[in-house]
């Protein structure tokens, strides 16, 4: 896992800071919400790669790269929930002084 940090470290950081204006712009764009289906069907999609990586089922390289992909998908989210909420806590800061 640290080879990841190791040698991906900038990949990583890129896929945070994409997140973080992903959840910066997302919290002023209302559009539709996912489908209870659609949310079902990625979530069960992630668990079953979540599972794929701990049971260390995909050998080799494929499995790199899907630990990989784990690891940057999780840094994505990570920025977009920061994104969001420092977006949140700076609006409501301006609605409160008007």
């Amino acid at each position: 896992m640290m080879a990841l940090f190791d040698f991906y470290w900038g990949w990583l950081v890129g896929a945070l800071l994409i997140g973080f204006g992903s959840g910066w712009i997302s919290v002023v764009h209302r559009g539709p919400d996912l489908s209870r289906n659609g949310a079902l069907g990625v979530g069960g999609i992630v668990a079953v790669l979540i599972g794929l990586s701990l049971a260390r089922l995909v050998p080799g390289e494929p499995g790199f790269w899907l630990d990989l992909l784990l690891v940057m998908f999780a840094a994505y989210l990570i920025g977009c929930a920061v994104g969001s909420w420092l977006r949140y806590w700076v609006v409501s800061r301006q609605m409160r002084r008007s």
